[in-house]
């Protein structure tokens, strides 16, 4: 991912000259306008898995997030199951997608990896996925195995969930 995120990089910076000259060239009263205004959409992130650790429901004040199917889920307002000591904290800080599909918090399960999960397993995943995670909880990002090759290029066949504006030709 090293050549990819240089260049994402390099990009943000000549995007950033690009804005730069542009609001120079604004009358005032149209650049108090753009300054001020939301981002239509909320950004999508990128997570590599030890970015995703840091969200690990161990410091206060901190967001909790929860891959599941490459997914991350900001978990934060369920802080009773997902924080510090609470019942499933060791689902949070990474992709527990086979935890999920086996309802296991053994630390064997708690990966991405759904090899050989029994055809029970994988609807349970569905079901859990679709209406708790994706039905209560705002979708933050996406880990960087479910974007990327695994060669660090864009996996073009990616498909966002529920994001219709994300377009991963717009990320890279």
């Amino acid at each position: 991912a090293g050549p990819v995120l240089r260049g994402m990089a390099g990009g943000a910076a000549r995007l950033v000259v690009v804005l730069a000259a542009l609001l120079r060239a604004l009358p005032p009263a149209a650049e108090q306008k753009l300054r001020f205004r939301p981002p239509a959409e909320a950004p999508v992130r990128l997570f590599t898995e030890p970015e995703l650790a840091r969200y690990d429901g161990q410091q206060e004040g901190q967001p909790i997030y929860l891959a599941v199917k490459g997914v991350v889920f900001d978990v934060t307002s369920g802080k009773e199951f997902y924080g510090k000591g609470a019942p499933y904290n060791a689902l949070v800080g990474k992709d527990s997608t086979r935890g999920v599909a086996k309802m296991s918090l053994d630390p064997a399960d708690l990966t991405h990896d759904i090899t050989g999960l029994t055809e029970e397993e994988l609807k349970s995943l569905d079901d859990i996925f679709n209406n708790v995670y994706k039905a209560k909880y705002p979708i933050v990002g996406y880990t960087s195995r479910r974007i990327l090759n695994e060669d660090g290029s864009p996996n073009l066949d990616f498909k966002p969930e529920d994001q219709p504006h994300f377009d991963i030709k717009d990320e890279f």
